[in-house]
């Protein structure tokens, strides 16, 4: 599948809440995003920047399940774990998301799919943590730049 449009992902800080919100439209439907996010195959080929390396320690995408995984590249190493609550086929991931660089600071993420018709998805991704200073911190550290080229990475995927 060829696209003609740029699809853009939106960064929105709100306010009042210390939540971060991302919003990405993909060319691809629901059962072929929400499995670009399970498969840890496919998981390590987009999410990260690009000039990092990702190596999976473990990834068992189910509600119940955990994961552990590095990027590694420019002589650095970042490690990143978590859970997931819920686990539901092509609508919805529930997980927790811990920086092991910044061990206290656990986000609560839930990512939504939504069947936009046409072969199309909406993906919104909500990262919840407990005090703005985190959620800046987290927006600041970087966040944005890697954001955007998983989610560029993983157009490229969908699209081959």
């Amino acid at each position: 599948m060829t696209s003609t449009r740029t699809n853009e992902t939106r960064i929105d800080v709100p306010a009042d809440v210390p939540l971060v919100r991302i919003t990405r439209e993909f060319d691809a439907p629901p059962a072929r995003v929400f499995r670009a996010h399970v498969d840890p195959e496919l998981v390590a080929r987009w999410l990260g920047p690009r000039a990092m390396e990702m190596r999976i320690d473990h990834y068992d995408c189910r509600t119940g399940g955990s994961y552990r995984y590095l990027h590694v590249g420019g002589g650095a190493e970042h490690g990143f774990h978590g859970a997931f609550h819920e686990v539901r086929d092509g609508e919805l991931i529930v997980q927790t998301f811990t920086w092991e660089g910044m061990p206290d600071g656990v986000a609560l993420e839930k990512l939504v799919f939504t069947d936009l018709g046409d072969g199309r998805t909406r993906l919104t991704a909500t990262s919840l943590v407990d005090s703005f200073a985190d959620r800046d911190a987290f927006v600041a550290g970087g966040m944005e730049v890697g954001v955007r080229e998983s989610y560029e990475r993983l157009e490229e995927l969908l699209t081959r």
